[in-house]
Order: C-alpha cells, then structure tokens, then sequence
C-alpha cells in the first residue's frame, strides 16, 4: 500500500513580517525628520538687539551715550572677591626648602628598638604584593591592619630589630631595591 503524503501547509513558512532593511530604512527615515524638526525649530530669525542707554552686559558704555559718570551711577560688581582677594593676602617666604638635604641617608646609631614600614595600603591585595616583593630579597615582613579615620589600612612591617648593624644593612638592601621604608622607633 503507497503511503499517502501530507501536504504541509504553506501557510507556517510564509511571514507575515517586513524585512529588516524595511524597518532600517523606517527608523532611519522617522529619526531624521525628528531632527530636522528640532533643527527647524531652534533656527529662529535672529532679532535685532536693542540698544541700551547705560550699560552694555559687560560693563562698557555704549557708543550712542558717552561715558558721563557725574550723572550714572554705576551698578554695583556682581563679584565680591574683588574685595575680598586682598584681605586674604598669603606671604611666601623667600627661602625655598633644602629638598637634597637627605639624599644619602646616614646611619642609625641611636640604639633602641626599630621597626621599618615598608609601606601602608589600602588593600590587602598591593600589601601582600609588597610582603612577595620583600620575601623575594630575602626580608621577613608582616601586614597589620589599622583603621585611620573610617578607612582600613594595611601596613607592611619589618622587625622589631635591635641591633644597629642588622637595621642598617636592611635599610641598605631596601633602599637598593628602591622600596622606601619608614624608620620608627619604639619606646625609649
């Protein structure tokens, strides 16, 4: 027995849509009529402007009265610094600091016990980044936490150290690495 076959519909393939290029030239052609509307309508005749009798906006007399200042009274500055700049006069002192006076850094010979900060951070990723840099060369260092006005902190430190040899070799080593180190010396 031969099988009988279906006819699909055509109905389900057929669309009922437009094509995209029919809504592209659609959208395109409704935007640019906004625009030109807007553009028509910011686009008024210019008008003529009127000639003042005292003033013009920027403070200068016009060319049609000539400046009389017995007979005007001037309108009063819509700037008050004027008066106010030279009443906050700041002196400067000639002598400029002395920037290059610590550019070789002296050694410590104060004994006492020292700890080296070795930076302070706002995230706990770049202080451990510091305390890997400072494990690279050799320098066992910590990270505390500490919160200065409602911000955490983390501090990386190195030591307590007490004897003076060992603080100036490290600082030596750091400061050949370029990481700045602060020096802070607890308790007397």
């Amino acid at each position: 027995m031969a099988k009988r076959r279906r006819r699909r519909s055509s109905r389900s393939k057929k669309r009922d849509d437009y094509p995209g290029w029919v809504w592209l030239c659609f959208g395109l052609a409704i935007g640019l009529s906004v625009a030109f509307a807007v553009y028509v309508k910011d686009r008024t005749p210019a008008q003529e402007p009127e000639l003042q009798t005292s003033l013009d906006d920027n403070g200068e007399f016009t060319a049609k009265q000539p400046a009389t200042t017995d007979t005007m009274e001037l309108p009063k500055s819509r700037f008050d610094f004027y008066d106010m700049l030279p009443a906050f006069e700041i002196i400067i002192a000639d002598d400029e600091p002395d920037v290059n006076a610590d550019v070789e850094p002296q050694a410590i010979v104060e004994p006492g016990v020292y700890i080296l900060q070795a930076g302070s951070f706002s995230t706990h990723g770049d202080a451990d980044r510091r305390r890997a840099e400072l494990a690279l060369h050799g320098i066992v260092s910590r990270v505390q936490q500490a919160r200065v006005n409602e911000r955490d902190y983390y501090r990386v430190y190195i030591g307590p150290i007490e004897e003076l040899d060992e603080l100036n070799m490290l600082r030596s080593r750091l400061r050949a690495a370029k990481i700045d180190v602060l020096r802070i010396r607890l308790g007397d």
